[in-house]
C-alpha cells in the first residue's frame, strides 16, 4: 500500500510528487499521459524560463520524477472508493493508498448533441455511482466508447433493467465486457423529452425510448473522480480548503480542477501545498 497516490502527471501532480518523495514517502503517480500542458504551443510567462513549449516543460517534469525514482504507472483511472484506505481502480489494476491527490485537470468531454444541456439533471447524468440508484429497473444508456464508458455501464448493469452503450459514431474499444451490453454506434442527433428525457433520436432517423442517459465520453476527469467519492463540486470545480484538501478526508485536489487561475505556476504551488500538508499528517501518525 502506498502513502499517497497521485492521479495526473502535469505540473500539479509532479510538483506534489517531488515534495513527497524527498520527504521519503511511499508514492506512486498514475497517469494516462494526457495533460493540457502539452497543448500549449509556447510558454513565456513562467519564472526562469524565457520560452518553452508545453510539451517540453511536461517532459522535463517527467524526467524530474524519474530521476527521483518515483514510480509512474501508465494507466487510466476509472474509479476511486474508500474502505479502510483509498482504493484506486484503473483499467488494468487496483491500488491502495492512505491519501490520494487528484491532479488530472479539467478534461470533461460532452457530446455536441441537441438537448444535452436541457436534460442535464432531468435524466442525463455524469456519474453512475452517484445517480444509478434512481434508475433501478429502468432502461438506460451510456454515451461513450472507451474504458470509462464501459466502467459506467458495468456499474449500472446490476441496477438498471437494461444498459445500452451508445458510441455516437465512434468505434467501441475492444473489451471483453462489451459483450454484456447492446452497443449502438449510430451518431446521435437529439435528446428528447418533456420534463425529463424520454427518447434519443439518431442521424439515421431511428429512435430509442430511454429513461436515463449517462455521459462517459473520453476518460474520467478530475470532476468525475471527485464526485464519485462524494467530494463537493461547485461551478464545475473541486472545492478545497487552504491546504488543497477536499471535503473528503485525506482526498486532495490541485491544479486546473480547483478553478481560479489556470496557469502552470498556480498548479505547481497547489501541488506543493497539498504535498506539504500530507507530509505533516503522515509524520504525526508515524511518530
Amino acid at each position: 500500500m502506498y502513502d499517497v497516490i497521485i492521479i495526473g502527471s502535469g505540473p500539479a501532480g509532479i510538483s506534489a510528487s517531488i515534495y513527497l518523495k524527498r520527504a521519503q514517502k511511499n508514492i506512486c503517480i498514475i497517469t494516462d499521459g494526457n495533460s493540457a500542458l502539452k497543448k500549449a504551443n509556447e510558454i513565456e510567462n513562467y519564472y526562469g524560463v524565457e520560452t518553452i513549449s508545453g510539451e517540453e516543460l511536461y517532459d522535463i517534469g517527467i524526467k524530474q520524477a524519474k530521476k527521483l525514482e518515483i514510480p509512474i504507472e501508465k494507466d487510466e483511472v476509472t474509479n476511486i472508493s474508500f474502505e479502510e484506505n483509498f482504493i484506486v481502480r484503473t483499467v488494468n489494476n487496483e491500488y491502495q493508498a492512505k491519501y490520494v491527490i487528484i491532479a488530472t485537470g479539467t478534461n470533461r468531454v460532452a457530446p455536441k448533441v441537441k438537448g444535452l444541456k436541457e436534460f442535464e439533471g432531468k435524466g442525463i447524468s455524469y456519474c453512475a455511482i452517484c445517480d444509478g440508484f434512481f434508475y433501478k429497473d429502468k432502461d438506460v444508456a451510456v454515451v461513450g466508447s472507451g474504458n470509462y464508458a464501459i466502467h459506467e455501464a458495468e456499474t449500472l448493469k446490476p441496477i438498471a433493467k437494461s444498459v445500452t452503450i451508445l458510441t455516437n459514431g465512434q468505434k467501441i474499444i475492444e473489451n471483453r465486457s462489451t459483450s454484456d451490453f447492446e452497443v449502438d454506434e449510430t451518431p446521435i442527433r437529439e435528446f428528447r423529452g418533456e420534463n425529463v428525457i424520454k427518447e434519443i433520436e439518431f442521424d439515421n432517423n431511428s429512435s430509442k425510448k430511454i429513461e436515463g442517459v449517462f455521459i462517459a465520453v473520453g476518460t474520467a476527469s478530475s470532476i468525475d473522480l471527485a464526485r464519485k467519492i462524494g467530494a463537493v463540486i461547485k461551478e464545475n470545480n473541486i472545492v478545497t480548503n487552504e491546504n488543497m484538501q477536499t471535503t473528503v478526508r485525506k482526498l486532495y485536489a490541485c491544479g486546473d480542477c480547483t478553478g481560479g487561475l489556470l496557469q502552470v505556476n498556480k498548479a505547481v504551488y497547489e501541488g506543493a501545498i497539498a504535498a506539504l500538508d500530507i507530509i505533516k499528517k503522515l509524520n504525526i501518525n508515524e511518530n
